[in-house]
């Protein structure tokens, strides 16, 4: 048998970048004479083994074919004829399909090499257009790989939208899409991802509410960008700028969507775009069963992100319930996240990305004063259940008015 290191750790080792992830396929092999070296079985739908030593992942060769609807409707095929051709033919980008044995000779049957220099992402075959899910994959590889020049082929998104349009995409499974909708938003250029997803008409088809959101107008004197869609592109790049979490990211894409519910009549401006949105971001929270910590802070930015931008205007009483719905007393760094999101949500404007934000520190100095006035001197002033209670927001809000008098 022989082994062949393939995919990514390929690829990356030619692009010169670290090599993280390393995926073998074993060419010549079967399932028997695996087990009887010890590797360990590991795969339910296609022989994967562990090595018995170093616990790496090693396949064997195999070939797909399509059998039903959606990414997982393919009967797969392994066995010792399988060339590492032919297991080479089934995966979706020419970059992604190179292989090389421990000497580092460089299998290239499908010109892979020759792409990375281009920096052109293209399949390597019409069977591309066999799984939807490849549609967010060409899109993750192109927000992780912009900085260096890399764009989709024009035949390759040729084969995108017809995926697009097909139905195909509904099929795919909340979980799937998540997983590569946050692995992309994870990536040093996430606005790319939903740009080539818009190109593709993929945007329209899995997050409606995101695509609504290109073409409608905001205020220029406050958007220079004005268009609302490339507004939401520019904060989600903000955020990765500034290396936030996953949570802050969701956030930043979600928080503009009721603008899209706008009548055309009011544009450009759109009162209580906060509150109509929430609706929409439950939706598209549901339909990608996404963690709760993304849902919840997705909505709170979604419903308070202009309470940030007004914080230095806000009575002490509204402060307190903005601190207040943050849970700010348990669950800090949730407030913290939103004031960041809160933040990109000002940079992210054309010509303003290097706004100075004084409401960050504003915030984070009216939750630090709520959070210093102690129980202990109530309770022994025999303030106990829901008066306690009422005793300390009345404590906290005298706080906050000598802060915002200070400050």
């Amino acid at each position: 048998m022989q082994v062949y290191k393939v995919g990514g750790a390929v690829r990356d080792r030619l692009l010169g970048l670290p090599v993280t992830d390393v995926d073998r396929v074993v060419v010549g092999a079967t399932t028997e004479g695996m087990l009887a070296q010890g590797f360990r079985p590991v795969g339910a739908d296609f022989p994967v083994f562990l090595h018995p030593k170093t616990g790496e992942e090693y396949a064997l060769a195999r070939t797909e074919r399509k059998s039903g609807r959606g990414y997982g409707g393919f009967t797969f095929y392994a066995s010792p004829e399988v060339t590492l051709e032919e297991d080479l033919i089934r995966r979706d980008l020419t970059i992604n399909a190179m292989a090389e044995d421990d000497q580092l000779n460089l299998t290239d049957p499908y010109h892979g090499q020759r792409d990375l220099e281009a920096r052109i992402l293209r399949h390597v075959s019409p069977a591309f257009a066999e799984d939807p899910l490849r549609v967010l994959r060409v899109a993750r590889f192109a927000a992780r790989y912009a900085g260096l020049g890399f764009t989709v082929a024009d035949e390759t998104m040729d084969l995108m939208r017809q995926l697009s349009e097909s139905g195909e995409l509904q099929a795919l499974t909340a979980e799937r899409s998540w997983k590569e909708i946050s692995r992309a938003l994870m990536e040093d250029h996430p606005q790319v991802f939903i740009q080539v997803l818009r190109d593709c008409g993929a945007l329209k088809v899995l997050m409606p509410e995101v695509d609504a959101l290109f073409g409608v107008p905001q205020p220029e004197t406050h958007h220079p960008e004005i268009d609302t869609g490339l507004h939401t592109l520019s904060v989600l790049e903000q955020s990765a700028l500034h290396k936030q979490p996953l949570t802050v990211r969701w956030a930043c894409l979600l928080h503009d969507l009721g603008k899209g519910l706008t009548p055309e009549e009011e544009w450009p401006r759109h009162i209580a775009h906060e509150h109509t949105g929430l609706k929409l971001i439950k939706a598209v929270n549901e339909r990608f069963k996404v963690p709760k910590d993304c849902q919840e802070l997705a909505l709170l930015v979604g419903q308070y992100h202009t309470h940030g931008h007004r914080a230095l205007e806000l009575k002490a009483s509204t402060l307190l319930e903005l601190l207040q719905s943050f849970d700010i007393y348990r669950r800090p760094q949730r407030f913290e996240e939103f004031i960041v999101a809160c933040e990109m949500d000002a940079r992210g404007r054309k010509g303003l990305e290097q706004r100075s934000y004084p409401q960050a520190d504003y915030l984070r100095g009216a939750a630090q004063a709520a959070r210093a006035v102690a129980v202990q001197p109530l309770l022994e002033q025999g303030f106990k259940g829901p008066e306690l209670g009422e005793a300390l927001k009345r404590e906290r809000l005298k706080a906050l008015k000598i802060y915002k008098d200070n400050a």
